[in-house]
């Protein structure tokens, strides 16, 4: 169905209409030009995100079902990353002509999953035509008990530099993905550059036999055996709430803490800057899948280098008091990484065969040329 054929308000009808609010600080969600949202005993936290077609997403292989988890779940992590609880999405769209009604139910089933989840409410949004493809924007709103809020601003010399799951899969699920993409374009390019030959000699029979290998190659499939936690890394990422409901159940609060979207070297540089101290990482106790350091040695890749500069994990990292080093070390999923030390020890690797290198913010960066 052309959404056209909805209008606007129509289709914000027609995609919100199955959504219940579950949380009682939700006093009010979709129909008004207002939420109302109530947090008579906690502060309020709130995060915003922005997806441009292009830049932060390919639809040549995500599909809109993994985008909306995708979209709402980058969300809902820096929610956590706060050592907040997410409530509320506001969600709004700008979408072009080729989109339908039955591929925005694609996003929205994907979208809803995420919610759903960590039992967020879709409060609003709005939706509105583009030129240039999709745009996503996103905001989260949370809450949390004044003193449990953890920033980047808290971490003290001697801490303990902790981070969540492992690193560099999302990156390594990218490089596979935009190698395929490579070699399918590739295979299409010649094709068309060959049927424009045989085109031009009049051979009209190879033509058409090549058309029908150009039909063929449009149902493609890559094998992706092997590989299928670096694809559900980089399209379906999962906020790591588990790790905070952990760290409470354990009695340990972070001293300051984020979520590691554009590289676990970028964020940390990020904490000591804001801390005014520096670190040690090192490179041996770095959490690194099986399945990423064989992506890494394929792609001929230092998956060390992966592994700080790869962006889009969604783990937690964060420091603690190093009085909590036991309680650490006996929970699952978290891997004790490095300590901050005195800003002018300045923030370095330690390299397997205990050399020093200072880091560097080599994440993604959509505003670098």
């Amino acid at each position: 169905m052309e959404i056209a054929k909805l209008g606007e308000f129509g289709l914000i009808e027609h995609l919100t209409k199955e959504i219940h609010p579950q949380n009682n600080s939700t006093k009010h969600g979709v129909g008004d030009d207002c939420a109302v949202l109530s947090y008579p005993n906690s502060e309020v936290l709130v995060t915003s995100d922005m997806l441009m077609e292009g830049v932060h997403f390919d639809l040549t292989y995500i599909t809109l079902k993994h985008l909306g988890y995708k979209s709402a779940m980058v969300n809902i992590s820096d929610v956590f990353a706060m050592n907040g609880t997410p409530r509320q999405l506001v969600v709004s769209i700008a979408l072009s002509k080729r989109f339908t009604v039955e591929d925005m139910d694609e996003f929205y089933e994907g979208l809803r999953a995420a919610c759903q989840k960590w039992n967020v409410d879709i409060v609003g949004g709005d939706t509105t035509s583009s030129y240039t493809g999709l745009a996503i924007s996103i905001t989260c709103i949370g809450d949390a008990p004044k003193e449990d809020i953890v920033y980047r601003n808290g971490a003290h010399d001697t801490d303990l530099i902790c981070v969540s799951g492992d690193l560099g899969a999302a990156y390594m699920g990218l490089q596979l993905l935009e190698r395929e993409k490579a070699v399918y374009y590739g295979q299409v390019n010649d094709l068309q550059r060959k049927i424009a030959e045989a085109k031009k000699q009049g051979d009209d029979k190879k033509a058409e036999a090549l058309h029908q290998q150009l039909a063929e190659l449009n149902n493609f499939q890559p094998d992706f055996a092997g590989k299928e936690y670096l694809l559900q890394r980089q399209l379906q990422p999962e906020a790591r709430g588990d790790i905070r409901q952990k760290l409470q159940q354990a009695g340990i609060r972070p001293t300051a803490m984020i979520d590691i979207s554009d590289g676990l070297s970028s964020e940390i540089m990020h904490i000591c800057k804001q801390s005014n101290t520096g670190c040690r990482i090192y490179e041996k106790n770095l959490p690194i899948d099986y399945q990423t350091a064989v992506m890494a040695e394929e792609l001929n890749m230092n998956v060390t280098t992966c592994a700080l500069n790869g962006g889009e994990d969604y783990e937690l990292l964060f420091t603690i008091p190093i009085g909590d080093h036991e309680k650490i070390e006996q929970l699952d999923g978290v891997k004790l990484i490095g300590h901050i030390t005195r800003p002018e020890l300045g923030t370095n690797l330690v390299t397997r065969d205990g050399q020093e290198f200072p880091l560097k913010a080599q994440g993604w960066n959509p505003l670098s040329s």
